[in-house]
Formats: structure tokens, sequence, C-alpha cells
């Protein structure tokens, strides 16, 4: 009787402690983008830029807390933009991203992101947004997880990037998106990649926007992680609006310090 009374609390601590191991990690994803080209473009210039692009990012969850961040590239590659004009190469521009952070707290239900551009940081606090999801029924297997999936629409809008008389104009645009998630309750945490966080009852595996426009795919998952890592980005706080405010001030100074006969090529 004894032997069962030690046993019992003994399973439901070994049970307690798997459970919490399962609401902390680090999973590796990997990102395709399909690159969209300015119909205008010159035929010459959208011949050096590929069509798709890959990166990989890292995700660190513990304590109801996330930490989101690029890894760098294998070849080195920055995402920078040149300017190319008559004479040659004639600038640099760092558009961001490879230092870029996001930092979630569940509990308050905010993300916090640190965005670099131009060479400019900006800590950017928001809330959660949150879409609503169905649960289809369908599952697969990813990683040896059983994952569910589930559809969601996002309504809103993007920036259309165009080249026109020599200049870059950016001007928003309706951008509806279909999402396709795949998560699982294997592991019981509504963490996810990149802003698909706090959204489904289970760690996200793969998300699909668009038909393949853009695509999350998890290539690596640990239950080890440096929970100290995870930690709120620090500096001067914007909003949302403030900060496409200062972003757009800064697009402007870009394309008005463009020489005439001046293209645009992306690098990396």
């Amino acid at each position: 009787m004894i032997m069962k009374n030690f046993l019992l609390p003994l399973c439901l601590l070994l049970g307690a402690g798997a459970q919490a191991q399962k609401k902390e990690g680090t999973v590796v994803y990997e990102r395709t983008m399909q690159v969209r080209r300015p119909a205008n473009m010159d035929p010459e210039l959208a011949a050096r830029i590929p069509a798709a692009r890959t990166d990989n990012f890292e995700l660190l969850y513990a304590n109801n807390r996330s930490l989101w961040r690029t890894l760098p590239k294998a070849d080195g590659g920055n995402g920078d933009i040149t300017m190319q004009g008559a004479g040659g190469n004639v600038g640099v521009f760092r558009m961001g991203g490879g230092n870029d952070e996001t930092f979630y707290n569940f509990e308050k239900g905010e993300r916090v992101e640190k965005r670099e551009l131009f060479d400019n940081e900006f800590i950017v606090a928001d809330s959660v947004r949150r879409l609503s999801w169905k649960i289809t029924g369908e599952s697969k297997t990813i990683l040896g997880h059983n994952a569910q999936k589930a559809v969601a629409q996002r309504i809103g809008t993007r920036m259309a990037v165009s080249l026109e008389g020599g200049e870059m104009k950016r001007m928003p645009v309706a951008d509806t998106s279909a999402i396709v998630a795949w998560f699982t309750t294997e592991i019981p945490t509504p963490v996810g990649p990149a802003e698909f966080q706090g959204q489904l009852p289970g760690l996200v595996l793969e998300v699909d926007v668009n038909n393949g426009r853009t695509v999350y795919k998890a290539v690596e998952i640990s239950q080890k992680v440096s929970a100290g890592q995870i930690r709120e980005p620090k500096g001067k706080r914007y909003t949302q609006a403030q900060y496409e405010a200062e972003r757009d001030r800064l697009m402007d100074e870009l394309r008005k310090n463009m020489p005439a006969g001046s293209q645009i090529r992306i690098q990396g």
C-alpha cells in the first residue's frame, strides 16, 4: 500500500515533467518565397533575379514566450539592394531582415519586433493578431508528429513596388491571402513560424500562403532551448503606424537620391 501511494505521485510528477518539456524547445524552419517582379521591369534586370528565395529561421520557445529570428545564409547573402547606373554600381542599401527578431509574450497577447531597414533599427510593438481558423479533419505525419490541417483567410494590404521612368514607386494594394497550416497537439504550445503564433492549439509545423507563394516548413525539432535568449528587444518603441511612416520616408529619400537611369539589383 505504501509503495502504491509512492508510485502514484511519482508517475504524476514524471508525467508533468514530460508535458513541461513539450512546451519548450527549438525549431528550425525553411522558408521559400516566390519573388515578385514588377510587370514593367527591364527584362535583362528581371533575368538576374531568381524566381524563388530560400531562407532559414529559428524559433525558440519556453514559459509562454517565444523568439523568432533569422539564421545566417550559407552563401553570405543579405538581401541588400544595389543601384546601378551607367557608370557602374553607385550604391548599396541594406533592406534589412538579416538580424530581425520577433518576441512573443502569449500571456500579454503582445509581440515586439526588432526590424532593420537601411541600417536603421526599429522596435515595433503590436498585439498578437489572431486569424479565424477552421480545422478540416485532415492529417499527415511531419517529422514523426501527427499534424492536423487548418485553413484561414487573411485580408489586408501589401506594398507593391514598381519602376516608372527610372523611379521606384511604392503603393498599397489589396491583398487577400489563403493560408493552410499544419499543426500538432503532440507539442501543445501555440507557437509557429513568423506571424503564425498564438493561433492554434499546438506547434505549427508547416504553413502555405497563397498556394506556394510563401511556404514555411519545419526541418528540425529539439526539446533543448536556451531560455535565456528569449528576451524582448530593447530600444525606442514604435507603433506599426509610426514604423510605416518612417519606412515610407526612408524609401522616399532613396528614390530621390537615385541617379537618372539607375537600376535596382537585389542581392542574396
